[in-house]
């Protein structure tokens, strides 16, 4: 069973293989469309395809959620059972963007139960680039039925957060880039900066110059000094719209520290409330 990263070589032995599923999750937010017309095009053979908003996310609620909340336990459990993925199956997902979008994919089967699901390290850049095969059009796999079994302890609310706040034992660690951290050159959300004592933890650094992930022992020294005295079950993660963030829980599984918890609704959800405390700059 493979749970953290799969190899290319490892794919590609098991594309006829009936009891694994591939889905590319490839994505832009800038052009919804693109991730899609992209798929149409060429694809890893066997592939399904998932939509961040479609497939992946809820309906928004204004002035209440992010900009990706979750589906409907019920509706995405519809959803893998219509992409034929029962506890069976092993789950492989894949973007171009070293995981960035199919990693909420990764962690929503992690949050119902499904253990069995892996991430393409060096994506569909490596893929094409070492020449494997590809194919063009829709794919679709025989219905199964996905019975979900959910862990709540892996999600965070705002309402925890809010509560919790100024509590020495709250380590919030915040995935997007330093600048948008610091709250400058914010150009996706309407209010720039970080939740009050957010530490900086770029998923960027988690890769190297080829857009793999770094090594386990890398990571762990990385994430054990980003979380200091805090266990890595105890710490929250949290991005602009709860998708990037996942990159950094990844990265803790492949570092062989566990599993951190995910803010869903993360800064999109937190300004959602004007009322609510925001920092900006570096954090001491």
């Amino acid at each position: 069973m493979f749970t953290t990263l799969i190899s290319t070589a490892e794919l590609a032995a098991h594309l006829d293989d009936p009891d694994w599923a591939i889905v590319d999750c490839r994505f832009a937010l800038d052009d919804p469309a693109k991730g899609r017309r992209d798929y149409l095009a060429a694809h890893i053979p066997g592939a399904l395809y998932a939509h961040l908003d479609e497939d992946l996310s809820g309906p928004i609620v204004p002035g209440k959620t992010g900009r990706h909340p979750l589906p409907s336990i019920d509706t995405f459990a519809a959803t893998l059972s219509a992409w034929g993925i029962d506890d069976t199956v092993q789950v492989v997902v894949y973007d171009d963007l070293s995981g960035v979008f199919a990693g909420r994919l990764w962690w929503m089967l992690r949050w119902l139960g499904h253990d069995a699901v892996a991430l393409l390290d060096g994506d569909w850049r490596l893929w094409q680039a070492e020449g494997r095969p590809t194919r063009s059009g829709l794919e679709v796999r025989p219905r199964r039925t996905f019975i979900p079994r959910p862990r709540p302890w892996l999600q965070a609310t705002t309402d925890e957060i809010v509560q919790r706040l100024h509590e020495p034992s709250l380590r919030l660690l915040d995935a997007r880039s330093p600048d948008r951290y610091r709250g400058e050159n914010e150009t996706i959300d309407p209010a720039a900066g970080h939740i009050p004592g957010a530490v900086n933890a770029p998923y960027a650094l988690n890769l190297d110059a080829d857009g793999r992930f770094l090594s386990p022992g890398e990571l762990r020294e990385r994430y054990e000094a980003l979380l200091g005295d805090t266990s890595p079950q105890d710490a929250i993660f949290y991005c602009g719209s709860g998708v990037s963030a996942v990159h950094d829980l990844i990265a803790m599984e492949i570092a062989g520290l566990g599993m951190g918890r995910l803010y869903v609704g993360s800064w999109s959800e937190w300004i959602a409330d004007p009322y609510r405390p925001i920092a900006a700059g570096e954090e001491p």
